[in-house]
């Protein structure tokens, strides 16, 4: 059974990339429509420009999108029969590597700490879609993803228009290549109900705090590492271009097919 509006409500908060960050040692998550109203203060001064709160808390949002996006692809490929699904969980694996190799990359160049774990909330999703099957879990699957990605698709626009950090504006790029790549592909399924998946993503519920909070890591507990498949069309940043606020042309963009392939 395809979710329904009220369903949907209850657990379309803070999926993809929807974490904003308050400015603790290692920030609390807010709500979707919740703004840091200090999101603009700056917490370090960097090689790269300044880094804000906003700016720290879009490295954290991309990273915990792959702690439980990458995952689901791989649920994906493994469950799903349909062309179009797993065609779109090829593309969550490919992107969500590339975008993982990159966080990894700029987190300690800016001390950023980077969570090892998805939020509660995050992971209720996989764990919602590993129980389901057939025609249920493909449509949930893609209305699910499509979701969470309009979620963010402005958050990322916002960061790109306003943040004076190179590695940040870079990052930027590369996430909203990946995000309308996986917007696409969730839409080519088919499977999309526009009317119920965009009431929710413009009107979340609210949900404790605890729930869109992943966990810090325990001291000493080595990265997760989110492996880009050996046929990978993404790349990660290459950091030798980023000089002086430039980055090469190119660089990050996600690949138009299944891994190793062309569509």
């Amino acid at each position: 059974m395809a979710l329904s509006r009220n369903m949907m409500g209850t657990i379309f908060v803070g999926g993809a990339l929807t974490l904003t960050l308050s400015a603790l040692a290692y920030p609390s998550m807010l709500g979707l429509d919740t703004v840091s109203t200090s999101g603009d203060r700056i917490i370090a001064n960097t090689q790269w420009g300044p880094l804000t709160e906003s700016d720290r808390d879009f490295v954290v949002k991309v990273r915990a999108a792959g702690l439980w996006e990458y995952p689901l692809g791989q649920i994906g490929l493994q469950k799903s029969q349909t062309p179009a699904v797993r065609t779109a969980s090829n593309h969550l694996i490919d992107g969500h590597g590339a975008l993982d190799t990159s966080c990894r990359k700029i987190a300690p160049m800016l001390n950023i700490q980077l969570p090892n774990v998805a939020s509660p909330q995050q992971e209720g999703f996989v764990t919602q879609l590993k129980a389901e099957s057939g025609k249920q879990f493909d449509t949930d699957f893609a209305n699910i993803l499509r979701m969470t990605h309009g979620s963010i698709f402005n958050t990322i626009a916002k960061i790109r228009s306003t943040t004076k950090n190179t590695l940040v504006r870079a990052l930027a790029d590369q996430a909203n290549d990946t995000v309308l790549d996986h917007i696409t592909v969730m839409e080519k399924t088919g499977l999309v109900d526009f009317d119920t998946t965009l009431f929710n993503q413009t009107t979340p519920p609210k949900l404790p705090q605890s729930d869109m909070t992943p966990p810090v890591p325990p001291a000493g507990q080595p990265m997760v590492v989110l492996n880009p498949p050996p046929t990978a069309t993404s790349t990660p940043l290459d950091l030798s271009g980023v000089v002086n606020g430039n980055v090469p042309p190119g660089n990050g963009q996600p690949g138009n097919g299944q891994p190793g392939t062309s569509q």
